[in-house]
């Protein structure tokens, strides 16, 4: 995957900040398998800050192929799992680990297709935090 923004979404950013977890090559998150820039596999997903929480578009790879032509439901998940992490980086500044994903699968989600995920603290629980996404 390319670290360009797809084509479809290249006006949407104007203006955001991305949030970035790897300051560079040595840092700890570089090779995540989600947002790492350096995972050879991986899904290289962005995320920018927004007044309400996050954004992050994402081209799911063709090599993901659940169904045909669907993104796997793991897949799916680990990007759905992203969206959140930066949500919870864009409300506290902080970086944490997940307790718990609940993923209802709506309808398939295509590969080789721009997606646009959205993310959003809903409680702060001090220990915990929940937050939702799309």
């Amino acid at each position: 995957m390319s670290a360009d923004l797809p084509e479809a979404f290249r006006g949407l950013f104007t203006g955001l900040v991305e949030q970035r977890y790897s300051p560079g090559p040595g840092d700890a998150f570089h090779r995540c398998f989600g947002c790492g820039p350096a995972h050879p596999s991986g899904l290289h997903v962005r995320v920018f800050k927004t007044d309400e929480g996050v954004l992050a578009p994402v081209v799911v790879p063709r090599v993901y192929e659940g169904p045909p032509g669907a993104a796997h439901g793991g897949i799916v998940a680990a990007y759905l799992d992203e969206i959140l992490g930066g949500a919870v980086v864009r409300a506290t500044g902080k970086i944490s680990v997940t307790g718990e994903l609940t993923v209802r699968y709506v309808r398939p989600a295509p590969t080789e297709t721009p997606l646009l995920g959205r993310g959003r603290l809903v409680a702060d629980h001090g220990r915990y935090v929940d937050v939702e996404g799309s």
